[in-house]
């Protein structure tokens, strides 16, 4: 440990690497709520946080887990799952009179098309007004899992030992990860549907 009078000590968050104090004091002085995104090694998690002299207060949240309820099929932890996370707790903002939010992505890196930026898009696609440049979103393809259903057909190509060693996980739900592009625009109206209707 460091000795002597003029050594200050970082808080103990920001020593363990997970709040980065500087760009959270911007977030809060912008007065808006923001839009969190954070992964776990099974799930995306996204809620819609506010600001209280007392405390954070989380007003609306969404998991990767509770799309399983509007049918989902797919991965938990893949680019279609965090725009659908988003698009959801999106809806659920508006639901309670939250229109905009900021972007909070806590100590991940600000990589194009990253997870956290398909959950943003996904929000933003539900009427969440969120100040984020277009160029680091990911493109539809990408939100909409194109690449994996590629992936899927190159490896069933290949041999179809590796396609349902990879794919073992779908295939379990009924799910032929060909078919992600269909399955996506189904969940996504299911997800409308029940949080839109009157």
């Amino acid at each position: 440990m460091a000795k002597g009078g003029r050594y200050r000590l970082p808080l103990k968050r920001r020593r363990k690497g997970l709040t980065n104090y500087y760009k959270r004091r911007k977030l809060i002085l912008s007065e808006k709520p923001r839009l969190v995104v954070r992964k776990t090694s099974r799930n995306i998690i996204a809620q819609i946080i506010g600001v209280k002299p007392e405390g954070d207060i989380t007003h609306v949240s969404a998991c990767s887990g509770e799309l399983r309820k509007y049918g989902w099929k797919g991965g938990s932890k893949n680019t279609p799952a965090a725009y659908l996370v988003g698009y959801l707790v999106g809806l659920k903002a508006l639901e309670k009179g939250i229109k905009e939010a900021v972007l909070d992505i806590g100590l991940h890196r600000p990589t194009k098309g990253a997870k956290v930026f398909a959950a943003a898009q996904g929000a933003i696609d539900a009427g969440l007004k969120i100040p984020i440049g277009k160029e680091i979103l990911p493109d539809d393809k990408r939100v909409k899992g194109e690449h994996i259903a590629n992936y899927a057909k190159l490896l069933k190509e290949k041999g179809e030992e590796a396609f349902l060693k990879q794919f073992s996980d779908y295939l379990k739900r009924g799910l032929d990860p060909e078919t992600l592009l269909g399955h996506f625009e189904e969940i996504k109206s299911s997800i409308e549907k029940h949080l839109r209707s009157p």
